[in-house]
């Protein structure tokens, strides 16, 4: 009697098994290809120094930590386009109180900058009903211009040591802050998303918020505080601009969304809503600094940087559709 083999073919439920399996891991696959290929075109201009790989984690901090939030945001199903210019607000509010009060008041107005956006957008979207990218379109506008006001267009210094050590300026031992800042809360988003019945309901919300709601999840407080979580991740980031940069200048954070996106959406988080996951998060913010810094070490003008930034973005498009 001849063996059936129908049972031993894929059938479509395999296939698409598969084809998600792909889209979760391609980022890994993608970030050690394009290591391997720039430690060997660029060996001579030291990529692989151990000082060059360091500056690329110093230069990717701030964008890791936005992007951890900024996977929370898109698993729920919405985005936040304000964060890179919250980030520069908050640089100066927090140089600007520093330099009135000290630093723990400087560090308190930051999240208070962080708090007072977070609830503006988050309230915006969910009680008025404005489609967040509107809302965070409109504040990234008003956020960049509340921070050229109050600045004067000037660099404000931060003149104090032990903030610029401890946020984002300082070593312990071998090791950057702003690694460890950025490992905090990579391993907190982490936990929180995939260990919390809140990462659950996240997830739930952006998959299909209709049967959320039916299910008994308040889909609008959900929405409400990842878009907090957002703006007080970028109110983070731009504490550790000032630190690292020793000032506050409206301009830090400029154009980072673009990048925070793309990192969140490479690591495999739907830009549809009910998938996420914040280490494929951090090793796409990885990937996309390393790239701008070989870019830099090939001599490549930052028109050209600009260029491959919008590629990398339509990869991560492209790469975050799936058949429904």
């Amino acid at each position: 009697m001849s063996k059936d083999t129908t049972a031993t073919l894929p059938g479509p439920e395999w296939r698409l098994r598969l084809a998600g399996s792909w889209r979760q891991n391609v980022i890994y696959l993608g970030f050690v290809v394009i290591f391997v290929i720039f430690s060997v075109v660029l060996h001579e201009q030291g990529f692989l120094d151990p000082n060059n790989l360091l500056n690329i984690i110093r230069q990717t901090a701030m964008i890791a930590v936005m992007a951890v939030a900024m996977t929370f945001v898109l698993a729920a199903g919405e985005i936040d386009l304000s964060i890179g210019a919250v980030a520069g607000l908050t640089s100066v509010t927090t140089a600007l109180a520093i330099d009135a009060a000290g630093p723990l008041v400087g560090v308190g107005a930051g999240l208070a900058t962080g708090l007072a956006v977070g609830m503006c957008n988050g309230l915006l979207t969910t009680r008025v009903g404005i489609p967040s990218f509107l809302t965070t379109l409109a504040m990234l506008g008003i956020a960049k211009g509340v921070a050229m006001w109050a600045s004067g267009t000037a660099a404000i210094p931060v003149l104090q040591p032990g903030y610029s050590f401890l946020f984002g300026g300082g070593n312990l031992g071998p090791v950057p802050m702003l690694l460890i800042w950025t490992l905090v809360c990579a391993v907190a988003g982490h936990l929180v998303l995939r260990r919390t019945s809140f990462g659950r309901r996240v997830l739930a919300t952006g998959g299909n918020e209709t049967a959320a709601r039916y299910s008994g999840v308040d889909t609008r407080s959900i929405k409400l505080r990842v878009l907090l979580m957002s703006s007080m991740a970028a109110a983070l980031a731009g504490m550790l601009y000032a630190g690292r940069l020793q000032s506050g200048r409206f301009q830090l954070g400029e154009g980072d969304e673009l990048s925070v996106i793309a990192a969140a959406v490479l690591g495999g988080t739907s830009l549809f809503g009910g998938a996420g996951t914040v280490a494929g998060t951090i090793i796409g913010a990885l990937m996309i600094g390393m790239i701008n810094n070989g870019l830099i070490l090939m001599g490549l003008e930052f028109s050209q940087q600009l260029i491959a930034r919008g590629a990398i973005i339509i990869l991560a498009v492209a790469l975050s559709q799936q058949k429904r």
